[in-house]
């Protein structure tokens, strides 16, 4: 009878439950559109109906603030791509809802309106809102509508990301850039200090400014096919850009050839833009691309009273003396607000007249603050007691221009690295009691002692690197110091007469002119004049710190030098046949040398056996970082001799990488040099595969074929031996085929290996040296995606799927190991990265 009774409550109660459960899943439930009756709150979420994009409330950094925002519903990390309230938060959100409102998608408060689409002339009729799958937010007035019938879009309104399909415009009319802005930090989606912008001046370049006021990098002008001062965007094979101008408005958009493929572009919170995709293997985004190469080279990244330094983490670091304005903000990456005093200077004090005085610290290799006053100083001294009678004086410096003070903040300083001749010294102003040593504020000022002393060292430096390269001769024994005698200390007088005043030029470099001569021995030289004393200054004393101290047959020899007050020049053996490229590229007709295809072949090894000893036979590795048929030099017998070390990086035996500018030449840089991250020697086997390729055709990569046919020679070769075509279509034509199928084979194919995306996946220079002997066999390896679309014509793009095998050894099985390592790792890469 009980249990009768309590039949009816159980009902009753299940029910209750039920319709509560049903409830709370409809309310979780990932809606596919918002209109007027519907309405978004809570954990409730927005899904593209391709399910590649979700919209909610998020809340980056685990703060108290909520914001709508969008991100990838398929990434497993979470990545947001737009922000619709980033400068208006909300402070709960179940209390907050995004719904439709007369006509507009609004976000409403406790009934308060937050964020709007604020739209001028709503609909007044049904509207929804619908996210699209590639990103897109629109607001239209019918059901399924496309972008272009939309009455509003996100792609219109970008925060800190650029989408593929998206635009970043100019209005003609209005004169007024669409921006892509920074988040203020990784924590926070806020407007940050950094945005991109097309030029208002119609110049089609993209501009970034700090402030939107102070320019400090520009993409160049579009000239139909890449930005002018971004040539490497002629290795792209993954984005496609697009200009477009009319009357209304000019905009850039873009897309991604394999659409499957999720990338986007970001203006960073570092102040760089970059363009990343995802691997869907290793689970993370990899940066494809990042201007400003150099982090220091963004204006004001680490805001007052701190200096960037490249080789540092972090990069930005407040001088002595000065502490983080926001702790927070800089544990979070936000460096901008820089640095702020810890200390009252001495005449800052309510008792200035008691006290020690403010003294000056000494930091030497900087790259000086912005904004600059010049003083009339005739010296050190009294430079710096011209900042002393000024309490508002931060710091001054005295160079060849005079005096410098700075009276406000220090806004663009930068440690410069050890190697970088255009650092100057900067004395900061302290307060007495920051100073912890005994020296008295009475004596001589550490700004005159150095100023005393610093035409000294100018004065011995040269002389210390020649000593220094003398001794590393005598010290390194074997192969590596069959040096005949030392390097000879040429008079400028002497070459001069040597040369006949500078009369008979051989080329022209980006460091000055290099002059045949002949020595009072009557042996035959080349001269090169360094020019520019800021750049050549630096290159002189890297050529001398590296081929200076190593000889190598297939190395250009360095006779000596010249150092005569600003004078800087370089002597070497003189090689007839000049360089690499002028016999590959000269016209039939106008060529010295015509080059058979066994003499390539020789060049080819010969320059792979002088990269393997730079890269692993000397006491520390040298990587060239500029390898390129103009960098070849060959001798009477067409020996190749690898020259000019002027880009060349030292990189010691207990490390395996080193950060530098990029500075080489396009169409020869890896992509991981591109993207900006410190390198290996595996740089150099990129560039040397790259010249492999011109070694075969005779002509330069990026030429297009007589017929048009061609527009990219290492991809038509590599798809050429993938699919078992004929080799000797590859030769330059002017060999009339007359070449070694098994030869030209192995060569594309070692080719082929060094330009691999992954440089894990490239061989040793050794390795090369190895095959091309005949020691190591070769098999064919994955086309790199960097080579895997070419066009065949304007409109089409064409893509080869990867194929992956492997390198075995016949006789190292050391090599064979880690050669099959790499094959196993481009199976890897190349199933994950095959383009249809």
């Amino acid at each position: 009878m009980n249990n009768m009774n309590n039949k009816p409550c159980f009902f009753w109660l299940s029910l209750l439950i039920s319709c509560f459960f049903l409830h709370t899943y409809t309310s979780l439930a990932a809606l596919t559109t918002i209109s007027a009756n519907q309405s978004l709150s809570g954990d409730q979420t927005l899904v593209s109906k391709d399910g590649n994009f979700e919209l909610g409330f998020i809340n980056p950094g685990n703060s108290s603030r909520y914001y709508i925002g969008m991100w990838y519903k398929k990434v497993s990390r979470r990545t947001y791509v737009w922000v619709a309230n980033r400068d208006d938060p909300v402070s709960d959100k179940n209390s907050a809802i995004l719904t439709i409102l007369r006509g507009n998608l609004v976000l409403l408060e406790n009934g308060n309106l937050v964020w709007s689409t604020n739209l001028s002339s709503p609909s007044s009729g049904y509207v929804e809102a619908v996210l699209l799958g590639n990103g897109n937010l629109i607001l239209s007035n019918k059901p399924n509508a496309s972008e272009s019938e939309s009455l509003w879009q996100s792609f219109d309104h970008p925060t800190d990301t650029w989408l593929p399909g998206g635009r970043i415009k100019l209005d003609h009319k209005t004169k007024k850039p669409q921006y892509l802005t920074s988040w203020k930090n990784y924590g926070d989606p806020s407007t940050g200090q950094f945005s991109l912008e097309l030029d208002p001046n119609g110049t089609s370049a993209y501009l970034i400014l700090w402030n939107k006021t102070e320019q400090y990098w520009t993409s160049g002008a579009w000239n139909g096919h890449i930005f002018s001062l971004v040539p490497e965007m002629r290795l792209n094979y993954i984005y496609n850009f697009t200009f477009v101008s009319n009357e209304n408005e000019s905009y850039f958009t873009y897309t991604v050839y394999n659409t499957s493929q999720l990338s986007r572009f970001v203006m960073d919170v570092t102040g760089q833009i970059k363009q990343f995709t995802w691997l869907e293997v290793s689970q993370e985004w990899n940066l494809f691309w990042s201007q400003p190469r150099r982090q220091c080279e963004v204006y004001a990244v680490c805001g007052a009273f701190a200096s960037c330094t490249e080789t540092s983490q972090p990069y930005c670091n407040c001088v002595t003396g000065y502490d983080p304005k926001s702790r927070s903000d800089w544990d979070l990456g936000d460096y901008t607000g820089g640095c702020v005093k810890s200390t009252k200077f001495q005449c800052e004090s309510s008792n200035s007249s008691k006290g020690a005085k403010d003294r000056f610290l000494t930091m030497p290799n900087m790259a000086l603050p912005e904004h600059a006053e010049l003083v009339g100083a005739g010296s050190v001294g009294e430079c710096e007691s011209t900042c002393f009678s000024y309490c508002s004086c931060k710091a001054y410096a005295f160079n060849s221009s005079g005096c410098s003070f700075w009276n406000g903040d220090l806004l663009n300083l930068q440690q410069l690295t050890q190697d970088d001749s255009t650092g100057q010294t900067l004395f900061l102003k302290l307060a007495a009691s920051e100073f912890h040593d005994s020296k008295s504020s009475n004596g001589i000022s550490i700004g005159v002692i150095v100023g005393a002393v610093g035409g000294g060292v100018v004065a011995i430096l040269l002389a210390l690197v020649v000593i220094v390269v003398l001794r590393r001769s005598k010290r390194q024994g074997g192969a590596r110091t069959r040096m005949e005698g030392s390097l000879t200390a040429f008079a400028y007088r002497d070459l001069q007469q040597a040369t006949k005043n500078f009369s008979e030029k051989l080329g022209e470099g980006g460091f000055g002119s290099v002059f045949k001569g002949t020595l009072s021995d009557s042996s035959v030289v080349a001269v090169k004049k360094l020019e520019s004393i800021s750049q050549g200054e630096k290159q002189f004393r890297t050529e001398v710190s590296t081929i200076g101290t190593v000889q190598h047959v297939n190395l250009v020899r360095l006779r000596g030098f010249c150092s005569e007050g600003a004078k800087r020049l370089l002597v070497y053996d003189y090689m007839p046949n000049t360089s690499l490229d002028s016999c590959l590229f000269q016209e039939k007709e106008n060529s010295k040398v015509m080059l058979g295809w066994k003499v390539r072949y020789q060049i080819a090894l010969g320059t792979a056996r002088g990269l393997a000893y730079l890269h692993e036979k000397c006491r520390d590795c040298i990587i060239h970082c500029d390898v390129k048929p103009e960098n070849i030099l060959l001798d009477a017998d067409l020996c190749p001799k690898v020259a000019d070390f002027g880009l060349a990086k030292l990189v010691g035996r207990d490390f395996s990488r080193v950060l530098t500018t990029m500075r080489g030449t396009r169409g020869y840089l890896a992509p991981e040099w591109i993207s900006g991250v410190a390198i290996t020697a595996k740089a150099d086997v990129y560039s040397y595969g790259m010249m492999l390729f011109e070694i075969v055709s005779g002509r330069r990569n990026s030429d297009p074929s007589e017929d048009g046919l061609v527009k990219f020679f290492p991809t038509f070769a590599a798809n050429t031996v993938h699919q078992g075509g004929n080799v000797l279509t590859l030769v330059d034509p002017r060999l009339e085929a007359d070449a070694s199928v098994e030869e030209v084979t192995r060569v594309i194919k070692v080719a082929s290996w060094c330009v691999q995306d992954d440089e894990a996946h490239r061989p040793s220079m050794g390795q090369v040296v190895q095959i091309l002997e005949g020691v190591l066999d070769v098999t064919l390896p994955p086309i790199p995606r960097a080579l895997q679309a070419f066009v065949d014509n304007q409109e089409h793009i064409v893509f080869f799927t990867d194929s992956a095998s492997a390198v075995s050894t016949k006789s190292s099985q050391q090599v064979k190991s880690n050669v099959s390592t790499q094959s196993s790792h481009s199976k890897s890469n190349s199933s994950s990265s095959t383009q249809s």
